[in-house]
């Protein structure tokens, strides 16, 4: 009798189970996005406060990263006006994407103002790196830079905070 009991609750509890399912499951998870699933925003659609006689100025190069640890993506970009001949200056930018609208410029990291022209940039866990190329006086040709600098940002409270500069170094 004791087994027949035991069987009879047994086939009553797998008979309700069958009516009692759990919520379907997906391979979403809950909370925000990542940053790798926001669209960094896209320096070609932006608004880069440069005066190129009237033509857009060129990105040369862009990377992107969430910068100042909001968990959205930031773009980075390097830019000149176009030029026929010798080295246009350049400056370096940080977008981001408002909530609607297209991108729009947050900080300037290297000013045209200053004439230079960066190489070797890049954007790493959150710190922007440069290498700057200027002119020790106005008597330099526009064609040969002969300074060279290495320049780090990253973002600290509320502002960039440009770190690591060597002394000028000759090309």
């Amino acid at each position: 009798m004791h087994w027949l009991a035991t069987a009879a609750a047994l086939a009553a509890v797998v008979g309700a189970s069958s009516f009692l399912q759990p919520e379907d499951a997906t391979a979403a998870q809950a909370g925000p996005p990542s940053v790798a699933a926001q669209a960094a925003p896209d320096p070609t659609t932006a608004t880069i406060p440069m005066n190129c006689a009237g033509e857009r100025p060129q990105i040369l190069k862009h990377a992107s990263g969430d910068l100042d640890g909001d968990g959205r993506p930031e773009t980075v970009a390097v830019a000149r006006c176009v030029s026929g001949s010798g080295t246009p200056p350049s400056g370096v930018y940080v977008l981001t994407r408002p909530d609607s609208g297209k991108p729009r410029v947050v900080a300037t990291l290297v000013d045209p103002k200053d004439r230079l022209s960066v190489t070797d940039f890049a954007v790493t866990n959150g710190v922007v790196t440069a290498t700057l190329l200027g002119y020790s006086s106005s008597a330099v040709p526009r064609c040969c830079p002969d300074k060279t600098e290495k320049a780090k940002w990253q973002w600290q409270g509320s502002a960039f905070v440009r770190s690591e500069q060597s002394a000028a170094v000759g090309v």
